[in-house]
Formats: C-alpha cells, sequence, structure tokens
C-alpha cells in the first residue's frame, strides 16, 4: 500500500542496481532479476491497519516473499514494493482506499531477498460495526502473463520513466498521474472498467 510521509520507503538506485530500503527494519533489498510464480488456485492474503502497517499476513504470503510473520507485523506494507513499481498506481490506490472504495492493481512486488512477483491485488477498506474504516484488506491472485508483457509493463515503465524524468519528486508524480488519467480516458472508460477489460 501506498503511504504518504516520512514512514515511505526510500526507493532510489545505487551502482546501477535497483534497491529499496526499510527504515524499520534496515536492510536493503536488491533486484535479483528473476521472478517468482505462485499456483493460479493460491490467493495471497494480508490486510493492514489505517497507516498501511501489516496485521495479517496468510502462509502464501510468507511462502512468496521469504519473510516469516515475525519480520512483517508491524511492518508497512510498502516493505515489499518493487523499484519499478510506478507511484502514481499507489496514490491512485491510496486515494481510492480513503474515499472508502475498493480498487483492482496489477503490482510488482519484491521478495526479501530480491526476487520479484506480479500480482493482480483488490484491495477493499475494512470496516467497524459502525462503519468506520478501521483498516484494509488485500487478496492478490496471480495476473494473466499476457497482459503484464503487451499492457502492464510497458505503461508502467512509460509511466516511471516519466516519474524519474522530473527534477521534482512532486511533479513527477503529478505529470504521471496525469498520463495515467489520458491513458484511461483514452480508452472511454474509468480506472476500474480499464482494468477490469484487460
Amino acid at each position: 500500500m501506498w503511504k504518504k510521509g516520512n514512514a515511505d520507503l526510500e526507493i532510489g538506485q545505487q551502482d546501477g542496481a535497483h534497491q529499496v530500503a526499510s527504515r524499520k527494519l534496515s536492510q536493503t533489498i536488491t533486484a535479483t532479476g528473476v521472478e517468482r510464480f505462485f499456483d493460479k488456485n493460491e490467493i495471497i492474503v494480508s490486510k493492514t491497519d489505517l497507516k498501511g502497517n501489516l496485521t495479517y499476513v496468510n502462509n502464501v504470503f510468507l511462502r512468496i516473499s521469504d519473510y516469516t510473520e515475525a519480520e512483517l507485523l508491524g511492518q508497512p506494507h510498502s516493505l515489499i514494493r518493487h523499484v519499478d513499481m510506478p507511484r502514481a498506481v499507489f496514490k491512485l490506490l491510496w486515494d481510492y482506499l480513503q474515499d472508502g472504495k475498493e480498487i483492482f492493481a496489477y503490482v510488482n512486488n519484491f521478495a526479501k531477498n530480491g526476487d520479484n512477483y506480479w500480482v493482480l491485488a483488490h484491495v477493499t477498506p475494512s470496516f467497524d460495526d459502525a462503519g468506520n474504516v478501521v483498516g484494509y484488506h488485500s487478496n492478490r491472485r496471480v495476473p494473466d502473463p499476457e497482459i503484464l508483457t503487451n499492457t502492464i509493463i510497458p505503461l508502467y515503465k512509460q509511466l516511471k520513466d516519466i516519474e524519474n524524468g522530473d527534477k521534482s519528486r512532486k511533479v513527477g508524480l503529478q505529470k504521471s498521474e496525469q498520463k495515467l488519467k489520458e491513458i484511461v480516458a483514452d480508452q472511454g472508460v474509468s480506472y476500474d472498467e480499464f482494468i477490469l477489460s484487460l
């Protein structure tokens, strides 16, 4: 999940290798270029509090990510965010959730050793009995590899290039958000319809 503020992960490149640093775990993950897969009948499940800190992870999550439950609980979900993911996608995800809406998104994640794995995430707010949002729940399935190759990976590369192409992170994010809106509008559909039509 995308988080605002200083608790978000520092993302960058060092000596040409992709890296992501977590302040809480004080570790660096370097991309290996090796992709991991999970079975199409499996579902990765996680729950977070309102700040995006993990409160529950299932065994599929633990197996694919190579983390232990003790390592993950209390950590920001963004711990597993792959450096190649455009921030605009997480901004959109956060906006939907803040509005109390569900969202579907293709997400590239890091395993503990730097391998990556793609998911089609369905993220929803969790409500208490009074209707207040108390956290977030995410179910992630195996995405269609053709959709990744033909649509999502090129789209995300374009958005990430836009974000990296501006000296200002804020302006880069705004330009990337605008491009995503234009691409979806050109299809004559909403973001939800665009993702579900793939």
